[in-house]
Parts: C-alpha cells; structure tokens; sequence
C-alpha cells in the first residue's frame, strides 16, 4: 500500500470499492432505446392515456383531439413508441388504433422505486 500524505493512494481506494455487474451492451441498447423514446411529455402522455384506457387501446383521433395537437404530429410520436415496442398498431377502416405491449411497460416499471 503506497501512502501519499499519509492517506491511501487513490488506486488502493478505487480497488477496495466494491462495483455491481455492468448491463451487458445488448441490455443496455435495448434501455436507451426506451429511455429515447419516453424521453418526450407528449409521448409519456400518449402512453398515460392508451394504458389508462378501459382496453388499454385507443383510436389516433381521440388522442388528437384530447392533446390538441394535429394528426401528423400524435403520428410521428406514436411511430416512435410503436418502433421502441410499447406500442402495437391496428388499421380498423380508415382509423389506426394503438395498444399498450404489457411486457415492454415493464421495463420502464422495473427503473421505478
């Protein structure tokens, strides 16, 4: 042990500390990627109402019309969560309809105290 002023040397200390398992790099992806994606108010609100739903689903026009922003953009945000996996998309006629993906919720869940 090297002292330097009388204290341990600071790679005594740093060997001593104790350190947890780092996330393997594919786990580590797959968080970031969901971190990105509910890294935005309107797309955490999106998955407030599709999950605070009676189904757990939800048509785009009533999320339009409830967050008072156009088509084109809840489009955009709701592509981003279907493309991380919270979400599902079903065409019904002429209308997209989204579903909450319980497992990929979980995720997110697992983060929270």
């Amino acid at each position: 042990m090297e002292l330097i002023d009388g204290n341990q040397s600071i790679a005594d200390d740093c060997v001593s500390m104790t350190v947890g398992e780092p996330l393997s790099r594919k786990e580590a992806e797959t968080l970031a990627t969901a971190l990105k994606a509910v890294a935005d108010p309107t797309r955490l609100q999106l998955l407030s109402m599709i999950s605070g739903s009676p189904s757990s689903e939800a048509c785009v026009c009533g999320l339009t019309e409830a967050l008072d922003l156009t088509q084109p953009t809840i489009s955009h945000h709701l592509k981003v969560l279907v493309d991380a996996g919270f979400l599902t998309r079903d065409k019904r006629g002429k209308w997209a309809w989204y579903a909450i993906v319980p497992e990929r919720l979980d995720v997110l869940r697992g983060l929270l105290p």
